[in-house]
This record gives C-alpha cells, sequence and structure tokens, in this order.
C-alpha cells in the first residue's frame, strides 16, 4: 500500500512540477537577471587587490599554471610555486620575481599524492604564515578511444591528480582560507560538460572537478571562501601540438595560455563563480542543453570518424605530467 502511495505521488509530480517550474521562470527569471547585473557591476568596482597576499599555484611550470603566476606576480602577490618537475620549476621562479612578486619560493611535489598535498600547504603556511588564494591547476590528460585501451591503471592517474590533487590540497588549505577570506581557484574544463571523443577518462575527471567544487561551495558557502570554477576551451600548449593530439583535436582553434592565464587572475581577484575561456565555448554549453543528439552526431562525424586512423598517445613524458592541463 505505502510503494503504490509512493508511485501515485511521484506520477503527480511528474505531471505538475514541470509546468510550475516555467512559470516560475517566466516570474523569477527577469529579478535574477537584474540581481546578475548589479552583482556584476559589484564585482567589477570591487576587484581584490592581491599585492603582498599569498597565492599557491599547482601545476606552475609550464602551460596555463605559469602564465597564472605570472599573471598574479604583476599584480605583485606572494608566490608558492608547486610542480612534479623540479628542473622547471626553477625558470618559472626567475620568470616571476622579474615580473614584480615581491616573493617566491617552490615546492617539487606530486599532487596525486595526498602526503605531498598536505606537505606543501604546511610549507607555505609555515613560510608566509598565511594563504589567502589556492589554484589547483595540475593536471594531465591521456588520449585514446575507449575500445583501445588496454589497461585501465595507464589511466587511473588523471584521475588521481585531475580530481583528488585538488582535492587533497583544498582539504589541507581550506583552515587556512577561513582565515584570510581567501579564494579557490579550479581548474577544470569545457569537456567536463561537452563530450570530446578520445578523451573519456580526462572529461570524466574534469566533469568530478566541477560537481566537486559547486557541492564544496554550498557547503562552505557561510565561511566566506569563495570558489572560481574555470572551465577553458582548448589552449594551445605541449601536449595540444604533438602530431597525435593535433589528429585528436582536428582544426579547433585554440586560445594562448596568456590569454587564459590573465583572464583566470581577473576573475578570480573580482570573485567570478566560473570562468570561461575564450567565452565563445559558451556556446557549446547552450548547444549540448537544447540538442544532445545533434552534438553527438557531430561529434562522431568530426572526431571519430575522420580521426579512425589517428595514432593514440600512449604514455606521457614526466615533462608532461607537469601538471598545466596541456590539453585544455
Amino acid at each position: 500500500m505505502g510503494a503504490c502511495l509512493m508511485d501515485l505521488i511521484q506520477n503527480i509530480l511528474n505531471v505538475i512540477v514541470p509546468p510550475l517550474m516555467i512559470i516560475s521562470l517566466f516570474i523569477v527569471y527577469p529579478l535574477y537577471l537584474i540581481y546578475k547585473l548589479l552583482h556584476f557591476i559589484k564585482r567589477l568596482i570591487t576587484s581584490e587587490n592581491v599585492a603582498g597576499k599569498v597565492v599557491l599555484v599547482t601545476g606552475a611550470a609550464s602551460g596555463i599554471g605559469e602564465q597564472i603566476c605570472y599573471e598574479y606576480a604583476r599584480r605583485r602577490a606572494r608566490l608558492v610555486l608547486v610542480d612534479i618537475t623540479d628542473d622547471l620549476l626553477g625558470r618559472v621562479v626567475r620568470n616571476v620575481r622579474s615580473f614584480g612578486s615581491p616573493e617566491v619560493i617552490s615546492i617539487t611535489a606530486d599532487v596525486s599524492k595526498e602526503d605531498d598535498c598536505k606537505r606543501f600547504v604546511e610549507e607555505a603556511v609555515k613560510h608566509f604564515h598565511r594563504l589567502d588564494h589556492l589554484v589547483n591547476n595540475a593536471g594531465i590528460a591521456r588520449v585514446k578511444l575507449y575500445e583501445e585501451i588496454k589497461s585501465f591503471s595507464d589511466f587511473s592517474y588523471v584521475m588521481d591528480v585531475n580530481f583528488w590533487g585538488g582535492a587533497y590540497a583544498t582539504h589541507f588549505a581550506i583552515a587556512h582560507l577561513r582565515k584570510t577570506r581567501g579564494k579557490i581557484i579550479v581548474m577544470a574544463s569545457s569537456v567536463g560538460w561537452y563530450p570530446f571523443p578520445r578523451f573519456s577518462f580526462y572529461n570524466a575527471s574534469k566533469a568530478a572537478v566541477i560537481t566537486f567544487y559547486e557541492t564544496l561551495r554550498t557547503e562552505i558557502g557561510n565561511s566566506n571562501i569563495g570558489i572560481t570554477i574555470v572551465t577553458p576551451g582548448l589552449v594551445k600548449s605541449a601536449l595540444s601540438q604533438t602530431e597525435p593530439a593535433k589528429s585528436a583535436l582536428g582544426c579547433i582553434p585554440m586560445a594562448s595560455p596568456e590569454q587564459c592565464g590573465k583572464a583566470i587572475v581577473r576573475s578570480a581577484c573580482r570573485g567570478d563563480k566560473y570562468v570561461v575561456e575564450p567565452s565563445w565555448v559558451n556556446s557549446l554549453y547552450l548547444l549540448k542543453v537544447l540538442c544532445p543528439d545533434l552534438v553527438e552526431s557531430c561529434n562522431r562525424f568530426l572526431f571519430i570518424t575522420s580521426n579512425k586512423t589517428a595514432p593514440p598517445i600512449n604514455g606521457l613524458h614526466k615533462a608532461l605530467v607537469s601538471a598545466d592541463h596541456k590539453s585544455d
């Protein structure tokens, strides 16, 4: 009897909730747009001055992460640069100083390891006695059609770096960020919501990142910690310029890491909740929501059928594991 009653309630809700939602949107949405406009104007006026503040960036040795460091340095922030590739960090440290950062330290660490994440957060706070911005930029990609995968263990590291790396660092940094009313900037990707072929596990890791930080934003909303989720399109980088990646990515226009880094820091200082760079990528989200079958058909034709003979990327050199979203 109880099960039948619940089924009846669900059937009634199936009928009445959709039209009620549409009616509510017609009433509420204009007011919501006004609120968003006023909020945007406020953010433009009250952009944060990060001079002297402490910013920790993972995946800082190259790509988008490197450019984020330079943009913070131009704004005279003090920087903690974290990367797995120690030999590349020295050059970035020198450049950061020349761009105007008053103080910078570098830490070699693998974000996929919980102990490493705890260590670099503790070292940053021990050195500077505070933490204002945590930039979870570290990430890697593996490119292969799902049916071509021989060993799933080859792809587990993608999730370990892209998802768990940010989750670990955030866990150890939250208490310090709460004291400074700081910010978390997390590098997701437009493929977290757009089903880009040959990147299935990378796409899944980025989708997990988006959902995790949207949930975290709700959980810590009263602690004055801002969370900015970055979903860039394709960015020109070392990995995206390899021949296998070029075959998989086709002729999609790429943004420059410099352009992306500037947009990310600018939006983070404004307190934006989301950053999409370049902004035209937003139109793909609208297309996916309104015409999902069309998106699926186009992807199959453009990226799978035409690239069936494209050689897969079977591995990444340690330098490419330097956590800079080289496929973004």
